[in-house]
């Protein structure tokens, strides 16, 4: 008998998006009887849990009534997942459509060794269907910052067989029932971005292999241009690789290099070259770093 998996799809509006994820969801080439979708919704505004009820009624939906951000939402899909007795949970984003058989390669990696506990897919461009956005990703622990493989690359082979990564992206990871009750949840004062980086570091120091499953696919609607310009996502990232670096324990050395190398670098490119001369960026990195000396974290609550 193949192991339980409960598919954990996060949404936050994006009605369209989420259906035909869910479309994809019910072509896996998975016992049907061994998997159950799960949509747990962040207080959508657009229709989401009344469509998703109408049109896919097997499909289990939990309704948070406010936006809890990517982490707390995922956190409300994993414990329904430890509580329910499911072997795997798996997170997937609701604007990525799956291929039939990648459930199932998932699967087989994980249980090809018991000390495997995450893996993940090759995830392309869904505007560009050969190209990679992610084949999993590490960590520079020297600068302190974490890259994914892959990206913008044309698949061409590269990735020919599964290896250890040190992390794979949220956007779709499938987990075994050990290795979560082991590292425990996202943490949730992340909010968004580097939550999973943090939790994988967690998972291989709790003596679990992270993989990568290149023949494992499925495709991300984010643009090909996608630029992280909002002064949100600035605020975000700031704040949030400064906690990564506290919560994993980093060096001084890194510190220093995060700090005095990278930020103060980024600052001042975004004050004097015309080319990065943005406002959102410089009002979203000083309030990142108020924000995590201060101790504020979770959801950004100032209008910016």
């Amino acid at each position: 008998m193949q192991p339980s998996v409960a598919i954990i799809v996060l949404t936050y509006n994006g009605v369209d998006d989420t259906l035909d994820c869910l479309a994809s969801l019910r072509r896996l080439a998975y016992p049907r009887e061994r998997v159950s979708v799960v949509v747990v919704d962040n207080a959508s505004a657009d229709g989401t849990v009344a469509d998703v009820r109408a049109s896919f009624p097997e499909v289990v939906v939990i309704e948070n009534g406010a936006n809890l951000g990517f982490a707390a939402g995922n956190n409300v899909g994993f414990r329904y997942a430890l509580a329910h007795g499911y072997d795997y949970a798996m997170l997937l984003n609701n604007d990525t459509e799956i291929a039939p058989e990648c459930l199932g390669l998932l699967v087989a990696e994980a249980e090809a060794a018991p000390q495997i506990g995450v893996v993940g897919p090759t995830i392309y461009y869904h505007a560009a269907l050969a190209m990679i956005w992610s084949a999993g990703g590490r960590i520079d622990w020297q600068r302190g910052t974490s890259l994914m493989d892959g990206t913008g690359e044309h698949d061409v082979g590269q990735y020919g067989a599964p290896r250890a990564v040190d992390f794979v992206t949220g956007c779709a990871l499938l987990v075994k029932r050990a290795a979560l009750e082991r590292a425990g949840l996202l943490d949730e004062r992340f909010f968004m971005y580097y939550e999973e980086t943090e939790w994988s570091v967690r998972v291989r120091r709790a003596g679990f292999a992270i993989r990568h499953v290149p023949q494992a696919r499925l495709w991300h609607k984010i643009p090909l241009d996608a630029r992280f310009d909002k002064e949100y996502l600035a605020y975000y990232m700031t704040r949030n690789r400064l906690l990564f670096l506290r919560a994993t324990g980093a060096s001084l050395g890194t510190w220093l290099h995060a700090l005095v190398a990278q930020d103060l670098r980024t600052y001042a490119s975004l004050c004097l070259r015309p080319k990065w001369r943005t406002r959102a960026g410089r009002v979203g990195m000083r309030l990142g770093w108020m924000d995590f000396w201060r101790g504020r974290f979770g959801r950004l609550e100032t209008a910016l």
